[in-house]
């Protein structure tokens, strides 16, 4: 029998401490391990920076979470991402990306990849059509985000997986808005998963990280060799934190979902919203896929104010709850400007998001003092 998602979420790769018989794996605070002999490792540990037992134990359960093989842990999203892609192109190669793309993905990409010869074409990941348009000969990975961020559109990733696979590239998913409940791209095809853990999977704002699952033996190897050859890996406090978070992720995605929901259904009924960007709105384009490869449509609720972008800016300013600060995915609601925050990146490119855009993190707080904050900044 298979155990579920919580279940996994509080047992994978957190085994009683067999010294001890401590439930919680212990923080493994050292840089450097006892050998028994020039060559001869205790349980395969010499180096932290190669391995530490309490990222083993986050590895595990990333990889059990998103139904993976492998999983890697990183310093952080953006380190994840960096070690990804230099792993699976080269100069010369072409990869094709969201063309509502999180902001530093594209400043990696646009500032530092293609320096090193490599070229890019943004897509809407909505689009099929597009994104096969978009292929080339030299094509090696479709990089894709679903929701994205922070337009929160929606891609067919059985679909995309599809295309992937008759164009012989290379499907990596940014799981990062979904998290590994409410969603896993392994099981619907996709070849790799990214995470920032920063995010959701850590779930309390108190950890920066990042993540790479797969089941493809080859790209794990090889982005195994990167994270330790980089060294762009986190300490054992921080592999702790996330793991201490993950546990209550199931819980805590049912309620940002909730909160989620509730919120976008006020703010479609507000004079001063033009409109909300939400999938599980039903007159959401992505609306139907979401729904059937998602369990709940998410924390994150993007809005358009109806009196432009210093309207927007404001709003921003005048919540009490909603903090204004950058991130996602916390126990506690976040607001911003993307435009001149998280976006800020792709000023004046393709990628360019709307002046009059806000973006909510929605909490797990009680929803009705959200609402009454939230309501109450718009005026």
């Amino acid at each position: 029998m298979t155990d579920g998602f919580a279940t996994r979420a509080i047992h994978a790769g957190q085994q009683p401490d067999s010294a001890t018989g401590s439930v919680i794996p212990p923080i493994h605070a050292t840089s450097t391990y006892a050998q028994d002999g020039v060559g001869n490792q205790r349980a395969g540990y010499e180096y932290s920076r190669t391995g530490n037992p309490t990222r083993t134990a986050l590895e595990e359960c990333l990889a059990a979470l998103e139904s993976g093989e492998y999983g890697l842990a990183f310093s952080s999203g953006m380190a994840a991402t960096d070690a990804l892609l230099r792993s699976l192109v080269r100069p010369g190669d072409h990869l094709i990306i969201p063309d509502d793309a999180y902001g530093g993905t594209f400043r990696l990409i646009d500032k530092v990849l293609t320096e090193w010869g490599v070229e890019y074409t943004p897509a809407p990941v909505s689009d099929p059509d597009a994104i096969r348009a978009a292929v080339r000969p030299n094509t090696r990975v479709l990089w894709v985000e679903t929701p994205t961020n922070p337009l929160l559109n929606i891609a067919d990733l059985a679909g995309l997986a599809q295309l992937a696979a008759e164009t012989s590239t290379r499907l990596v998913v940014d799981n990062t808005f979904a998290s590994s409940y409410l969603q896993q791209p392994l099981t619907l095809g996709a070849d790799v998963v990214v995470h920032s853990t920063t995010k959701y999977m850590g779930g309390h704002s108190d950890v920066v990280g990042g993540a790479v699952v797969t089941s493809d033996e080859r790209i794990a190897t090889d982005v195994a060799f990167l994270q330790n050859t980089a060294g762009a890996v986190p300490g054992p406090f921080d592999a702790w934190l996330t793991l201490r978070g993950v546990k209550t992720l199931a819980a805590r995605m049912e309620q940002h979902s909730a909160n989620a929901a509730r919120i976008a259904e006020a703010l479609r009924e507000h004079p001063k919203v033009s409109r909300v960007l939400y999938p599980g709105l039903p007159d959401h384009p992505g609306h139907e896929i979401a729904a059937a490869q998602m369990r709940r449509f998410g924390g994150i609720v993007s809005f358009l104010h109806a009196d432009g972008e210093e309207a927007a800016v404001d709003v921003c300013a005048r919540t009490r709850l909603f903090t204004l600060a950058e991130s996602l995915g916390g126990v506690e609601s976040l607001i911003e400007h993307p435009g001149r925050m998280t976006h800020a990146s792709v000023a004046g490119s393709q990628l360019q998001v709307p002046s009059e855009l806000v973006r909510v993190s929605v909490g797990i707080e009680d929803v009705d003092d959200l609402l009454e904050d939230l309501l109450t900044a718009l005026g």
